[in-house]
């Protein structure tokens, strides 16, 4: 839907049409939220999924299995079910304070205020030149979004023998998406020394036959017209030519936090985006946040679950219209990458919306993480923790309440 808004003012304006926003804004409507608005930039709304060419999407969400395409236009037609007003075609190019945003169409640009404003914009890849990547730049090196787009819109491959790098989630479902459209990857290899994608999904590659180098990357890329060859720096310090037709970047996601970075609200250094409470409720207390990017990157089906619990965590704080309170920060220290939810709120809902913490790792450590309250350690656990792995800790009863919340972690190999 597009054309001139109905009214200038909303009850809720959600940001983004990918899993996390739709399920926020129809679950909105469920609660009895009157006036919703879905604002996205694309002409349709699913997000990264609508350029996904494979399946599962939806199992826990809509008890189907749906290619990316097809979950997409399942999103679309539970907004409009739901009666929200979609507006595609809408770029918010700025959030001001007071639940106001600047939206950029066709139409022009115009000032839209709300009681509340939920921002899910999601994640994207890191490109090339923030991978600092030597070489020639000749045609051929693309991201996984970009493949997957050539794939479901254009029935177009960018390449036959492409060189992958990565190996998490997203990696492997690059890979079928070249192998189901007439590419065959000559590599794949990740920088890191293991896999990043959990068993059984990091042996993919070699059951397809396609050799995985772990401690791996780029010294060279080589081409004129495209790509030609790219020389790899193996583990043990040995260099291999190879000769292909293609770079693939997979992976490394970051979140499209523009919104933030150029606001008052501003990201975390470690999560790259926004610091939220256990409602979802930004430093911000008319702006909540959710999906992707709040950490990248975890599935659309996790994303759409916990878009769906801030959606419902937004309706319970309108109806109570209570003062926020004072956040108090989660604190946390290296190896530990990030800790979502980073505030602690002692006005929050009753229900929270996050009711644990996800925590990530910047490398891999052997050691014991704890979580200490008010200086007394609550919750503890040794092992081996591998970097971009989801943990989760439990908030536990009264932690909001407490002066201070810290995560420790203490090395042991």
């Amino acid at each position: 839907m597009s054309g001139p808004f109905e009214s200038a003012t909303a009850d809720v304006i959600v940001v983004g049409g990918g899993p996390a926003g739709v399920a926020a804004a129809v679950e909105l409507r469920r609660q009895g939220v009157a006036h919703v608005v879905l604002l996205d930039r694309e002409d349709e709304l699913g997000g990264a999924t609508r350029h996904c060419a494979h399946s599962p999407f939806g199992m826990r969400e809509f008890g189907r299995v749906y290619l990316g395409a097809a979950y997409g236009r399942r999103l679309a037609a539970e907004a409009a079910q739901a009666g929200v007003e979609v507006r595609t075609g809408h770029s918010v190019v700025r959030l001001e304070p007071g639940g106001r945003l600047e939206v950029a169409s066709s139409s022009g640009v115009v000032t839209l205020s709300a009681r509340r404003i939920l921002i899910a914009t999601g994640a994207r890849e890191t490109p090339r030149s923030a991978r600092l990547i030597p070489g020639d730049r000749p045609l051929g090196i693309v991201t996984t979004g970009t493949l997957q787009s050539y794939a479901a819109f254009h029935g177009l491959m960018p390449f036959r023998r492409p060189l992958i790098v990565g190996s998490e989630l997203v990696s492997q479902s690059a890979l079928f998406t070249c192998l189901t459209h007439g590419a065959r990857p000559v590599a794949m290899i990740e920088p890191g020394p293991h896999p990043l994608a959990r068993a059984p999904f990091n042996w993919f590659p070699r059951l397809v036959g396609v050799p995985f180098h772990l401690g791996a990357d780029i010294a060279d890329i080589r081409g004129t017209a495209r790509v030609e060859e790219v020389t790899i720096r193996l583990a043990d310090g040995t260099a291999h030519t190879l000769a292909c037709d293609g770079v693939l970047l997979t992976g490394r996601f970051t979140p499209e936090s523009a919104l933030f970075r150029q606001s008052a609200v501003g990201v975390e250094p470690g999560s790259a985006g926004p610091a939220v409470d256990q409602d979802g409720r930004s430093r911000d207390p008319l702006v909540f946040a959710g999906g992707n990017l709040l950490r990248a990157v975890e599935t659309g089906g996790w994303a759409f679950r916990e878009g769906r619990a801030v959606g419902m965590a937004i309706a319970e704080d309108l109806a109570r219209d209570a003062e926020a309170g004072v956040p108090i920060p989660v604190g946390f220290e290296a190896p530990i990458k990030l800790v979502v939810p980073s505030l602690l709120r002692a006005g929050a809902n009753a229900v929270p919306a996050l009711p644990d913490f996800q925590l990530r790792f910047s490398r891999t450590a052997s050691g014991r993480l704890s979580l200490e309250i008010d200086g007394r350690e609550v919750w503890a656990r040794a092992g081996t923790w591998r970097p971009e792995r989801r943990i989760l800790v439990p908030i536990p009863p009264g932690a909001a309440r407490a002066g201070s919340v810290r995560f420790r972690f203490r090395e042991t190999g």
